[in-house]
């Protein structure tokens, strides 16, 4: 079928580019590996790696590698200011957040910046408590009476105080990315 030369040197050509488009995807994916546990907990790109759970239903793309399920995501990894531990599962208590988000008006963007956030902060766990500063819940309030305000179990139920951080962050910073901004340049929000 390659009876000129001509022929024969385009479709040379197209192997190598295949195979080159095929070297720099895998160098990209090596160097995400090595990047992201070397980016530190102060990354604005890197904040926990996670799979999809099989029984999901439907699943967004949120950007720097990460996918985010309306129905449950299962976090296998990740860093943050407190260790998560407890009871709560991030996987829901982060789609609820999203729902929650999405009900404010705030796209998938702004859910990106919750999500690193609150890793950073709490790692999702709704009894996260700082032992320096007293901060407490998901959303590390201080004091953690605060999030009374949204409901008489804030101390147990993350609902609650996924409501009143997303409260606190909208009358404060105006979105999530607002106070992600704020918290990479301070250290805090």
């Amino acid at each position: 079928m390659l009876n000129t030369p001509r022929m024969r040197l385009e479709a040379r050509d197209r192997r190598k580019s295949s195979v080159t488009a095929r070297s720099f995807l895998a160098i990209l994916a090596v160097a995400g590996f090595v990047a992201v546990p070397l980016a530190g907990a102060y990354s604005s790109f890197a904040y926990a790696w996670h799979r999809p759970v099989e029984s999901a239903r439907s699943t967004l793309v949120t950007g720097a590698g990460m996918e985010v399920s309306r129905e449950a995501v299962n976090v296998t990894g990740g860093w943050g200011s407190l260790s998560p531990a407890g009871r709560d599962d991030p996987t829901g208590v982060q789609a609820i957040a999203f729902d929650l988000t999405e009900s404010r008006g705030w796209d998938e963007g702004e859910f990106r910046c919750l999500v690193a956030l609150w890793s950073r902060e709490s790692g999702w766990n709704s009894t996260a408590q700082n032992p320096s500063s007293g901060a407490y819940g998901i959303p590390q309030a201080l004091p953690a009476s605060k999030m009374a305000s949204a409901g008489a179990d804030w101390a147990t139920n993350p609902v609650t105080q996924i409501r009143w951080g997303l409260g606190y962050i909208d009358a404060r910073y105006g979105s999530p990315c607002g106070a992600w901004r704020h918290s990479e340049q301070k250290g805090w929000y």
